[in-house]
C-alpha cells in the first residue's frame, strides 16, 4: 500500500520513489492476492474430479480468503480514512487522488460484479441441472439391472450347484473327492468342497484341498437352506463390498459367488448323515465391474442430491470470495496506480505553486522514460532557467542600483541645480542643488508643474520658451544639443526677499520625451567680477582724484590770505563764503577718495573659530542709549555654535549694518513726525539648515524695488549723503566668509514696516549647537 503522505500539497516535497518498506508491502500483497487466487482456481478445477479433496481443502482454504479478504479490507479501510482526512484538511492533490481511484476502483469493479452476477447464475443453474429426474431414474434403473443381473447369475450358479449334488448322492465319501474335481470343471467353480451335517469337511477340490481349515459356510446360509427344506440351493455374492477397498483396476478379484446346496441321501441308506456341496465361482469381472460403476455413481448421486444446498453455497461462496479479492485488489492497484499517475502531476502541481511564490529552487524530477517523467524534468530545467535568468536580472538590478546610486550621490553632490521635466513641465526628478540655488523645497513639488511653485513662474515660462524654441526650430537644433541662457532670479519667502540670483540655464532633450534642465548660480562670480571692476575703478577714481584735491585747496586759502582786508566787506564775505565751500567740498571729496580707497584695499579675511554672540556683544557697546539716537534690542540665541570668521571685518559688517538701520530708522520718523522705532539684532541657530544666522531688522522706510535689485552693488544708496559702499562693503566680507547675504522688506498687511538683512554662517567643523 502507498504512503498517502507523501503526497502531501502543503509545501511538502514529494519522494522521487517509494520507501523500500513500501515496495515491500505491495510486493508480498502482490504475490498473496495471486497464491490464493491460483489456489482457488485449482479447488474449483479439481472440484469436479475429486469431490473428497475439494471437500477437505475447503475449510483451510476458505479461512484464508476471509483472512486475505480481511486484510485488504482493513488496508483499504485506512486508505479511506487518510484520504477523507487530507480530503477535510484541503490538502493539495487529494480531489485528484479520490477522482483518479474512483475511476480505477469503478473500472475494475463493474467488470467484476457484471461476471460474478453472470457466474452465479451460471453456478446455480449448472447444480441443478446435476440433479435431474432423468438422471435419477436412469442411475436407479442402472443399480436395479445390476443387483437383478448380479443376482440371476447367482441363482444359475446355485441351480448348477444342486444338480452336481444329484451326483453326489450315490457317491460314498471316500470317493467324494474324484466326484469334486469333475463337478468343478462342470460349473466353473474355483473351489467345492462337501460338508456333513456336523460341519466337518469331507473332500474338497481346488483350493480349499490344501487348506488345513476350509472356509466353512455362513450360518446364513444353512439357515435359508434348511428352512428351504434342501429343495433347493442357496447362493451369497461376496468381495463386492471390498472392491472400494482395492485399486480401480483389481476391484473385482474377489467377487465369487459361494453357492451351498443339500447332497440328497441314498435310498439304500436312509440312515446316512447329510452332506452339504459348497462352491466358490468368481463372478464375470465385466459383470461386476459395471455393477459397481453404477451403484459408485448411485450412491454419489444420492449424496450430492442430499448435499445439494451445501454444495452450492460451497461453490457461491468461493466464487464470492474470488470476487472480493479481484474487487479489494482491484481497489488496492487502482489507489497505487492513481498514485502513481497523480504523483507527477502534483509534482508539477506544487512546483508550479512554488514558482507563483517566487520559489525558484531547484524541483525534483521523475526518472521514467513516459511522456509525464519528461514533462516533469523539462518543468525542472525550465525553473532552473527561471532561477538563472532571476539571478541575472537581479545581478542587473544590483548593477542598475549602484548606477543609479552613484548617479545620484553625484547629483546630490553638485553644485549645479539639476530637474528632469516631462513634455507637459512636471517635474520628475531634482537633486540638492535645484533647493539650494532656488530656495525651495523641489523634492516636495515632484508631480507638478514648475509654474506652481511660488516665486518661480517667470523661470518657469522663460524655461518652456526656450524649450518651445528648441523643439520648433529644426534648423536652430543643427550642430546644438542642448540651449543656453542666463537668467536673473528674484525670489523671496514670505516677508524677506533676497537678493537677486544670477543663473545660467542649459537645456537638453532626453528620452521618452523628458526634458533636462541645469542651471548654476553665478551669482558670486558676478558679483565678485562686479567687485573687481568697481575696486579697479575706485583705485583708478581715488588716484586721479586725490592729486588734484590739495592745490585746489591750497590755492583757495591763498586766495583768501592774499585778499584778505583788501576788499569791500561784501565782497570780503562773498569771498570768505566761497572759500570755506571750496574747502569744505575738497575735504568731503578726500573722504570720498579714502572710502574708495578703502573698498579697493580690503584685506583678506583672516578666518579664526570665534563666537558670534561675543562680538555681538562687544559691538553693542558702543550703541548704549547714551550714545545711540536710536535704541538697540539685542536677541542672542545660546545654541549657537562657534563659527570661523575675521572679527575685524565682521565687526566692520555689524557696525555698518546698525549705522544703515538706524539711519533708516530715524529718517522714517523724521518724515512721520513720530517717535523712532528700535533696531533689533538677533543670532539664531537654524537647525534645518544646519547655519548660524545674524538678523539686524530696523522699523526704516525699507528697500525700494529698483534698490532692492542692485543693493550689493557699489553707489547703489537711498541716502542723501551716502556713498553706496556699505553693503558692498557687506557683501564682500560675507563673500570672504562663505555666508550668504539675505536682505528685504518687512511687511504687515501689505504695509512695509521696515527692512531686514540676515547673514547665514556654517557652524565651525566640529562645533553643533547642542
Amino acid at each position: 500500500m502507498p504512503d498517502f503522505s507523501a503526497l502531501d500539497g502543503q509545501g511538502g516535497q514529494l519522494p522521487p520513489r517509494w520507501s523500500r518498506a513500501t515496495r515491500w508491502a505491495v510486493g508480498v500483497g502482490v504475490v498473496l492476492m495471486v497464491v490464493v487466487g491460483i489456489m482457488l482456481l485449482f479447488l474449483l478445477t479439481m472440484a469436479t474430479n475429486n469431490r473428497l479433496s475439494y471437500e477437505r481443502n475447503y475449510n483451510w482454504l476458505f479461512a484464508a480468503n476471509v483472512l486475505v479478504a480481511g486484510l485488504l479490507l482493513l488496508v483499504l479501510l485506512w486508505g479511506g480514512l487518510r484520504l477523507a482526512l487530507r480530503l477535510k484538511r484541503g490538502r493539495f492533490g487529494s480531489k485528484l487522488l479520490l477522482k483518479l481511484a474512483g475511476i480505477f476502483t469503478l473500472v475494475g469493479l463493474l467488470p467484476g460484479l457484471l461476471i460474478y452476477v453472470v457466474s452465479y447464475q451460471f453456478v446455480s443453474r449448472s447444480i441443478e441441472s446435476w440433479f435431474d429426474v432423468k438422471v435419477e431414474g436412469a442411475l436407479t434403473a442402472g443399480v436395479s439391472l445390476a443387483s437383478a443381473t448380479l443376482d440371476t447369475v447367482a441363482n444359475d450358479m446355485a441351480n448348477n450347484t444342486r444338480t452336481a449334488g444329484l451326483q453326489l448322492s450315490q457317491v460314498s465319501d471316500a470317493g467324494a473327492a474324484l466326484m469334486l474335481e469333475r463337478i468343478r470343471d462342470q460349473i466353473g467353480a474355483s473351489d467345492v468342497v462337501l460338508w456333513n451335517a456336523s460341519g466337518k469337511a469331507i473332500a474338497s477340490a481346488g483350493k480349499s484341498q490344501f487348506s488345513l481349515a476350509p472356509e466353512r459356510p455362513s450360518a446364513q446360509m444353512m439357515r435359508s437352506l434348511r428352512e428351504q427344506g434342501g429343495q433347493r440351493a442357496v447362493s451369497s455374492i461376496e468381495g463386492l463390498d471390498d472392491a472400494d477397498d482395492l485399486p480401480a483396476g483389481n476391484a473385482a478379484i474377489n467377487a465369487k459367488v459361494r453357492t451351498l446346496a443339500l447332497v440328497p441321501s441314498s435310498a439304500v441308506n436312509l440312515l446316512e448323515e447329510s452332506r452339504y456341496l459348497q462352491a466358490t465361482i468368481a463372478l464375470p469381472e465385466t459383470l461386476v465391474r459395471n455393477a459397481l460403476a453404477v451403484q459408485e455413481a448411485n450412491r454419489e448421486y444420492q449424496e450430492r442430491a442430499l448435499a445439494r444446498a451445501g454444495l452450492q453455497r460451497m461453490y457461491i461462496g468461493t466464487l464470492t470470495l474470488a470476487l472480493f479479492l479481484a474487487v479489494f485488489g482491484a481497489v488496492v492497484l487502482a489507489i497505487v496506480l492513481g498514485n502513481q499517475l497523480a504523483k507527477p502531476l502534483l509534482l508539477l502541481a506544487q512546483g508550479m505553486r512554488d514558482v507563483a511564490r517566487g520559489d525558484l529552487r531547484p524541483k525534483p524530477a521523475l526518472s521514467s522514460k513516459d511522456e509525464i517523467g519528461g514533462l516533469t524534468r523539462s518543468f525542472a530545467v525550465m525553473t532552473q532557467q527561471l532561477a538563472d535568468a532571476r539571478s541575472d536580472a537581479n545581478r542587473n538590478l544590483l548593477q542598475l542600483d549602484a548606477a543609479r546610486s552613484n548617479l545620484q550621490t553625484i547629483l546630490d553632490n553638485l553644485t549645479s541645480g539639476v530637474i528632469v521635466l516631462d513634455s507637459d513641465g512636471r517635474i520628475v526628478l531634482s537633486n540638492p542643488g535645484a533647493t539650494r540655488i532656488l530656495r525651495e523645497p523641489m523634492a516636495v513639488f515632484q508631480g507638478k508643474h514648475l509654474r506652481e511653485i511660488s516665486g518661480l513662474q517667470d523661470l518657469a515660462r522663460v524655461v518652456q520658451e526656450q524649450f518651445e524654441l528648441f523643439f520648433g526650430d529644426p534648423a536652430s537644433q543643427q550642430g546644438r544639443e542642448r540651449w543656453q541662457q542666463v537668467y536673473e532670479l528674484d525670489a523671496g519667502d514670505g516677508d524677506v526677499v533676497h537678493n537677486t540670483t544670477s543663473l545660467v540655464m542649459r537645456g537638453a532633450e532626453l528620452p521618452d520625451a523628458q526634458r533636462l534642465l541645469v542651471f548654476d548660480d553665478i551669482s558670486e562670480i558676478v558679483s565678485a567680477q562686479r567687485a573687481q571692476a568697481w575696486g579697479e575703478v575706485a583705485r583708478r577714481v581715488a588716484h586721479e582724484i586725490k592729486n588734484p584735491l590739495t592745490p585746489i585747496q591750497l590755492s583757495a586759502e591763498r586766495m583768501a590770505m592774499k585778499l584778505t582786508d583788501k576788499l569791500e566787506p561784501a565782497e570780503q564775505a562773498l569771498l570768505t563764503k566761497s572759500v570755506k565751500t571750496i574747502v569744505d567740498q575738497v575735504a568731503a571729496m578726500k573722504r570720498l577718495v579714502d572710502e574708495f580707497r578703502e573698498y579697493a584695499r580690503l584685506p583678506a579675511a583672516k578666518l579664526q573659530p570665534m563666537d558670534i554672540n561675543a562680538l555681538v556683544t562687544e559691538v553693542l557697546q558702543l550703541y548704549g542709549e547714551e550714545n545711540a539716537t536710536v535704541r538697540v534690542e539685542a536677541s542672542l540665541d545660546e545654541n549657537c555654535p562657534m563659527i570661523r570668521g575675521d572679527s575685524q571685518q565682521l565687526r566692520q559688517v555689524i557696525h555698518n549694518l546698525l549705522q544703515n538701520a538706524q539711519d533708516s530708522t530715524a529718517q522714517r520718523a523724521q518724515e512721520t513726525g513720530q517717535t523712532p522705532g528700535v533696531v533689533t539684532i538677533e543670532t539664531r541657530w537654524v537647525d534645518a539648515a544646519q547655519r548660524v544666522r545674524l538678523s539686524i531688522s530696523d522699523s526704516g522706510t525699507g528697500f525700494a524695488p529698483n534698490i532692492l535689485q542692485r543693493a550689493f552693488e557699489p553707489y547703489v544708496t537711498t541716502k542723501t549723503r551716502g556713498t553706496g559702499l556699505g553693503l558692498a562693503v557687506v557683501k564682500k566680507i560675507a563673500d570672504e566668509h562663505g555666508a550668504r547675504v539675505d536682505l528685504g522688506n518687512r511687511e504687515e498687511d501689505g504695509i512695509v514696516q521696515g527692512a531686514r538683512v540676515s547673514l547665514s554662517f556654517q557652524p565651525n567643523e566640529g562645533d553643533q549647537a547642542g
